[in-house]
Parts: structure tokens; sequence; C-alpha cells
């Protein structure tokens, strides 16, 4: 009887051991072939957590601002990816092509939406979509007439890069492309200096002369070439390759879902429009032209000097200020709402009145006062929520809708088993509630009726695109 209980005993232990190595192998981080790399986190988990982490490369076409406006080609196709998939988006900006294939490996990103080009040596880092489409690499230069005046000389064929220096991307294939073209030419490169500039950046180094040569792919540098009228992009250096997006490896599930997203929405109308739009309109041009867009300036609106000075006096970030502002108003600073809210920051007469505003629709007395409303909403909530990011939900609520109605939202969370002081998935869903008979009659409420999906929204748009400006807007 004891040897059998011992015998049990050990198949116990064994299988408590296999079942903890394998749920270590699942759940920690762990090396793989000298590489460090993060839980497998495919598509379930993607969908389970109603977020997908995307890592993108900013530049004029893609990713960026207009007007306060959050826009780009890729940026348009994420959202309908996302739409699709029933998830957030969580947008990251990294130029740096080495922190891409990393942060995919670590489980940093889901998805690497950017044109990377598919090489054997990036496969056996990252798992790669179907291809989107096909690219050759060229040279980016200034055109004859620009070069006539001096600097290093214009290159009218490979054989010209012989003895040149080159500034290029950091990580990127285009070096090893180069050390390749040099063994097959016989030409020898003077120097290749790598920087961790942007694609965009380098480009337009050469066109104010700061730099004489870097390389970028062909369809990139033809929507270059339109922006910088100097700019010489007929030297190619390379076949054409595939460009794909990549996920980490083994994430097959949520590889095979892209691939035949991909396959559907790139044969769709709304790709062949979007295409249009961003790539082959003089709209597209005349944008990039703005100073609104946010690679030239790296301007918001009209009003960013007095929203800067305005916001640094009471210590906001004046990116946040702007995204209030965008979403009240539009930067129109005539705008007034069906309820008499007035002026860029969409002010009520009586708090107007209250932060000394002679003026309504002028925009610095405007903009002035609601920076003081934000600051006093704010020190009325701090007592109770210390973390500021939590905090600033509740302040962007109150600015809304006013923070009795939010007050009243926290009374009620806190009789129903919530947390009256955490916003997602506790005191936002009672401020929505507050629309419905059976909640705004409670006896714990206090002011009655509110349209609760107003701030609800409100406060998901600003700090989304608050983060979008964040992005790419300095700071």
């Amino acid at each position: 009887m004891f040897l059998k209980f011992r015998n049990i005993l050990a198949l116990v232990l064994v299988l408590f051991a296999f079942s903890t190595c394998v749920e270590q192998s699942r759940s920690a981080s762990v090396y793989n072939n000298g590489r460090f790399q993060a839980p497998i986190r495919d598509l379930e988990t993607i969908q389970t957590e109603g977020k997908l982490r995307v890592v993108v490369d900013y530049n004029f076409t893609n990713y960026f601002v207009y007007r306060g406006k959050p826009m780009g080609f890729k940026y348009e196709m994420l959202r309908k990816l996302a739409q699709d998939l029933k998830v957030k988006l969580e947008f990251t900006v990294s130029n740096d092509m080495e922190e891409t294939i990393v942060g995919l490996e670590t489980g940093r990103f889901d998805l690497a939406a950017k044109n990377l080009t598919v090489t054997s040596e990036r496969e056996t880092r990252v798992d790669f979509t179907r291809p989107i489409f096909q690219t050759r690499q060229v040279l980016v230069q200034r055109n004859q007439l620009a070069f006539s005046k001096g600097s290093d000389g214009f290159v009218g064929d490979v054989y010209g890069l012989d003895g040149k220096s080159l500034v290029l991307q950091k990580n990127t294939v285009f070096i090893g492309h180069l050390k390749r073209l040099e063994m097959e030419t016989g030409i020898k490169v003077g120097q290749i200096d790598e920087s961790t500039a942007g694609m965009e950046q380098l480009v337009s180094m050469v066109s104010s002369g700061e730099i004489d040569f870097t390389v970028c792919d062909e369809y990139v540098a033809k929507l270059y070439a339109k922006r910088f009228s100097n700019l010489d992009i007929s030297v190619v250096l390379s076949d054409p390759q595939d460009i794909a997006w990549a996920v980490r490896e083994n994430a097959s599930h949520f590889r095979d879902y892209l691939n035949q997203w991909l396959e559907e929405y790139t044969a769709s109308e709304s790709f062949s429009l979007l295409q249009n739009r961003y790539y082959h309109s003089a709209r597209s041009v005349n944008r990039v032209r703005s100073d609104y867009h946010s690679s030239s300036q790296g301007r918001i609106s009209p009003y960013d000097e007095i929203i800067k000075r305005e916001a640094a006096s009471k210590n906001w970030d004046w990116r946040l200020i702007s995204a209030i502002a965008f979403q009240e108003s539009q930067f129109d600073p005539a705008a007034t709402s069906w309820a008499g809210a007035s002026g860029l920051m969409q002010l009520m007469p009586e708090t107007a009145n209250a932060f000394g505003v002679t003026d309504i629709n002028d925009p610095e007395e405007n903009i002035r006062a609601g920076i003081r409303l934000l600051s006093w909403l704010d020190s009325q909530l701090k007592g109770d929520i210390q973390d500021e990011n939590e905090r600033l939900k509740f302040v962007l609520a109150s600015y809304n809708v006013g923070l009795g109605h939010v007050k009243d939202a926290q009374r009620l969370a806190g009789k129903y088993g919530k947390d009256p002081f955490r916003w997602k998935n506790n005191v936002d869903e009672y401020l929505l509630k507050k629309s419905q008979t059976s909640f705004y009659t409670d006896p714990v409420v206090k002011w009655g009726y509110a349209r609760g999906i107003e701030p609800y929204e409100f406060v998901n748009i600003v700090l989304n695109n608050y983060g979008h400006y964040k992005n790419v807007i300095p700071e």
C-alpha cells in the first residue's frame, strides 16, 4: 500500500513539474536562440484585450496631423482593420528599424504596420504578411541644376556613386544593399553614415543641401519629389522587392487573419479611393505644403502661440489644450453650440463671467478662461484621485458636462459596487446611465438628467487626439 501511494505521489510530482514548465514557457519571458522573447500574443489575446498595439513610421502621407485632425493612408487602413477586429488602436511611432523588430519580439507591439522590405535576415526574426506591393530602391539627390552650384556632384547612374558619401537611415536594408552593389559593380562608396533621423527628415536635408545623397523606396521617393521640386530620384539601385507588414514569430492566427484581410481590403473600392486620396489627389500635395501639416512646421492651429503661452502659465501640455479646442470648436473662435457655449474652448456665458471674460469670442480670453476652468476642476478632484492620468479623464468629463454630473456618476458607481475613483468601466458607465429615468431619479443623484454619451465620447476623442498629437507634434 505504501509503495502504491509513493508511486502515485511520484507521478503527481512529475505531472506538476511538467505542467509548471509548460506554464512557464507560455507565460514567462524566455530566450530563443539567444534572443529575448515575450509570451506568445496572438489574435485571440488581441481580441480578448480589445487592443491592437501598432508601431508605424511617421511621414507626411501615412500618418500625420492636419489642422488638428489625425490623418494618413496607413492611419485610415489601420482604423478599418481595428474596426473589423472590434478593437481599439494603440499607436507608437518609431523610425528605428531595430526598435521595431525588437518590439515585435518582446511583445511590445502586435503589428509593425510599416512598409517593410522582405529580406531573409528579417524573416529569421519576424513573420511577414502577404506582400502589399513591390518597390525598388532609388538614390535621392538634388537635380542637376541644383548640383551645378557646387557640392559633391550629380550622380547619373550607379557607377557615379564611386567615392561618394551617403547618409542612410540606421538599421535599414539600404545599407546591406549598397554593400552588395559595391561587390557587383566594383564601385567603392566613399562613406556611409547611419542616421536615426526619419526618412522624411533625410530627404528634406537632401533638398536643403545639408546632405547630398540618401536612399529610399521608390514609391516614397515619388511622393517626396512632389513636395520638394529640386529632387532627382532617377537612379534605381535595386530590382523590385516585396513590401509587407510584420508580426512577431508564432503569431500565426493573427498573421493568417491579416493575410485574409489584406487580400480582401486591397481589392476593394474603398482601398482604391484611399490610394487616390493620399497618393494621386492634388489636395494631398496642398495639404503637405500647408503650415498646419504636422510634418512641415509642427503647428496644429493658428492659435498655437496663444495656447502654448497660456498652457505653460498653468502647467498644462499645450497639445492637450489644442485637442480640447479642436473637439470643442474645430478652432473656430466664432463657434456657438445649441446650449449657448461660445468660442474656441466653448465657454458657457456664466463660466466666462466667473473668469472675468469681457469678449467671449476673443481667442486669447477664451483660451485663458478655458484653461483656468480646467485647473479649477483639477483642484476639485485632486484630493480623491491622486493619479494624474486617471484624474484627467474626470477633469475632461467635468469640463464637458459639469462637475456636478460627474460627482453624481461617482456616487452611483459607489452605490452599485463600482470604484468611484476609476473612470473606465466604473464611473463612465454611470455617467452614461444618467440619461435613464431609474438612475437620474436615484436619491444619490443631485443634478438630475444628463446626456451622458456626450462627455463619454468627449473624453475618449480628446484623449485619442491628444495621443496622436504627442506622437507627431513636438512638445
